[in-house]
């Protein structure tokens, strides 16, 4: 008996160890999978325009709870909040899309307190790259929160979490709002007047939180920013034979898009005459034409052809063996292919050299590699040694931390979130909508926008709550000097618009 006891000890102390073991190999992982909460504050100051700005940094992370109140995950923001301000002073949270796109673009390129020096068209300088005062920058109108959603910059799930918690159209919605809820509650803003600042999918996002807070959380917003807007995704399935919605409302962009490359034989004295004859064509004739479908004339077929071709700067042929409709893929391969080139998606404005055979297959973006690696080196620079946030973590960009994407709940909307943005205006009348739309943009077209917003079925007297603003650049239209300073001025005008 006394034996067994000793053997029955010894198990114990094995197990124990065992179990030791495991708890502390698990310690060594707690970085990654159970981060705490972490905070930098410093201060700086800023010139605005004509004022000198002081402001405290904030970046740092931020537990985000489930219904349970139990910790699913950790959001890294960085916050700018002026010094000694009003009780009154606005406060704008701001991100990017993707899904899968950290803040980065519109935290350094347009609403911060520091910007991405480029050239003054936007393109790529000689690295090192260098980051400045952002004279441009919208704190003299607001606090500015920057949010990098679970799966971006450093934003981990955790805890009782898991990435199938944040991976998802309306997952994303609800744990952002979330976080803007604990936001407002802990720095005591829930009576500042509040914005939403949001590119591309964030625009979506932007029309999902304004719907989910207002609805479920009492949280009424000022106004929302809609930076290259993409509400509806079906105006850009170009499905042959079932959606023409999509070459209807990119032709637009096309046709800026050749007279930017001068492939439109000095046709038209100004870009926005030949937008608007493409606008007139594709929303006449050519909508009429693609409706047809087979039963349209051979020699209709032709001659519009034969316009789109006049608009386009695309050859005839071409446009004929594509049965009138040329996607965005053909388009930017086929524009300046007897040059070699291929130009940019996010800013058509950009080229690259075409891929030759020996090369792996594959659409490279030229207008995001010129802004990928510039964008990248100054944040990481400027965390560390400006906001002293350290991490060994990866700072996810765009893509690196989001494998997959639930877009089931949004299949019940038919993709469009246009119509949460409508049930959230009719729910707060008050609240306006600022819409900037590149002209050389082709992951979000402006004329797909108008066209979204056009039918939106917003009574009359809430149709006059949107603001369009416009800029020859692209996606991200702020890269581009004289566009920067325009969207100040724009974004200015629109707070005082919406206050």
């Amino acid at each position: 008996m006394q034996l067994s006891v000793k053997v029955f000890c010894l198990l114990m102390f094995v197990f124990s160890s065992l179990v030791l073991s495991a708890v502390e190999k698990a310690n060594d992982e707690l970085p990654d999978h159970f981060p705490e909460e972490v905070t930098s504050v410093t201060e700086h100051s800023v010139r605005v325009g004509d004022e000198r700005i002081d402001y405290k940094a904030i970046a740092g992370t931020s537990f985000v709870f489930n219904e349970q109140h139990e910790k699913i995950g950790n959001i890294f923001y960085t916050a700018y909040v002026k010094e000694n301000a009003k009780k009154s002073r606005p406060i704008t949270f701001a991100y990017n899309g993707g899904p899968g796109s950290a803040s980065v673009w519109l935290h350094m390129g347009a609403l911060g307190p520091k910007r991405v020096v480029m050239d003054d068209e936007g393109f790529m300088p000689k690295p090192p790259y260098q980051a400045v005062d952002n004279a441009y920058s919208i704190l003299d109108l607001t606090d500015i929160v920057f949010i990098d959603p679970v799966g971006t910059g450093y934003s981990r799930a955790a805890g009782k979490g898991t990435n199938e918690d944040f991976h998802g159209t309306w997952e994303d919605i609800k744990t952002v709002s979330e976080f803007i809820r604990l936001y407002l509650t802990r720095n005591n803003r829930w009576s500042s007047p509040k914005y939403l600042a949001g590119e591309s999918y964030g625009t979506l996002r932007s029309a999902g939180i304004a719907y989910h807070m207002g609805q479920n959380l009492g949280v009424n917003f000022n106004g929302i920013l809609l930076i290259s807007n993409v509400l509806n995704y079906t105006l850009d399935n170009f499905d042959h034979g079932v959606n023409i919605q999509a070459p209807i409302t990119l032709l637009p962009t096309y046709t800026a898009t050749a007279f930017y490359h001068k492939k439109l034989d000095g046709r038209f004295k100004s870009i926005d005459e030949a937008i608007q004859q493409a606008k007139d064509f594709a929303m006449g004739d050519y909508a009429l034409a693609l409706l047809q479908g087979d039963n349209l004339s051979d020699q209709k077929k032709k001659s519009t052809a034969q316009k789109l071709a006049e608009l386009t700067g695309l050859p005839k042929e071409l446009i004929l063996r594509n049965n009138l409709i040329v996607n965005m893929q053909t388009f930017v391969h086929q524009l300046r292919r007897s040059e070699g080139m291929t130009l940019g998606r996010l800013d058509s404005r950009f080229v690259t050299p075409e891929l030759n055979a020996f090369e792996q297959p594959g659409y490279r973006d030229p207008s995001y590699m010129a802004i990928h690696g510039p964008y990248t080196e100054t944040l990481m620079t400027y965390l560390r040694k400006d906001l002293k946030f350290e991490t060994d973590l990866v700072y996810h960009i765009l893509g690196g931390g989001v494998k997959s994407w639930n877009t089931k709940e949004f299949a019940d909307d038919s993709f469009d979130m246009s119509r949460k943005l409508r049930h959230a205006m009719l729910r707060n009348p008050d609240m306006k909508v600022f819409v900037a739309n590149g002209y050389f943009d082709m992951a979000t077209p402006f004329f797909s926008t108008e066209y979204n917003f056009s039918h939106m079925g917003l009574p009359e007297q809430l149709q006059d709550n949107v603001k369009m603003t416009y800029y020859e650049s692209g996606h991200m239209m702020y890269i581009r000097k004289a566009d920067l300073i325009k969207f100040k001025k724009d974004i200015k005008d629109f707070f005082k618009f919406s206050l």
